[in-house]
């Protein structure tokens, strides 16, 4: 599952969860990595200590350093993707072992076309919201360096162009949660 800035990918993926999904957040797994030692020590080494104070990670000073040019973004993104994901497939191993199974296994990934990650997963979902209720989400949540962060993903177009499901988030979490469930259904149909 993917989406812009302030669509609402959270919400949704709680909602999913709900509905019988297993879930995981990309963004999440990267808060956890940000506490681990081994991301802590790259990014202080590559900042310097003040991206760590007193041994924690301030991911806004993070960001206003991986934001502020294309290589140390690139630089990060190197750093985490890979550990992101492999912590995403050792959850998704993990599973397998579950009885019953859940009825799907949803990974949050906010930059899931921009890295080309589609491919590992059986049907993707956009969520879209109108760009007003976006900007006012972002805002709400002190999200820093918004454009930069917006001009490095793709557009809710194009990433709903690209997506199997599209969900739109423009109105209250039964309406998300009403069409999250007629994916989940859409999905469950098309299994074997």
């Amino acid at each position: 599952m993917t989406g812009g800035l302030g669509a609402g990918k959270s919400t949704a993926l709680a909602a999913l969860a709900r509905l019988g999904a297993a879930t995981i957040s990309a963004d999440a797994v990267v808060h956890e990595l940000y506490g681990s030692g081994e991301v802590r020590d790259a990014v202080t080494e590559r900042w310097g200590p003040e991206v760590a104070p007193e041994g924690v990670v301030d991911r806004a000073a993070v960001a206003r350093r991986a934001f502020a040019a294309a290589d140390e973004r690139a630089w990060l993104e190197g750093l985490l993707w890979p550990l992101v994901g492999a912590r995403v497939a050792a959850w998704r191993t993990a599973l397998d072992g579950d009885d019953p199974p859940p009825r799907a296994a949803v990974v949050e990934t906010p930059l899931l076309f921009e890295a080309g990650l589609e491919g590992g997963y059986d049907a993707t979902i956009a969520v879209v919201a109108d760009e007003d209720v976006r900007a006012e989400r972002a805002a709400a949540r002190g999200h820093q360096a918004v454009d930069e962060r917006s001009a490095r993903q793709l557009t809710q177009q194009e990433k709903a162009a690209r997506a199997t499901y599209v969900v739109a988030n423009s109105g209250t979490v039964e309406q998300l949660e009403l069409a999250l469930a007629a994916v989940l259904d859409k999905l469950d149909q098309d299994q074997p």
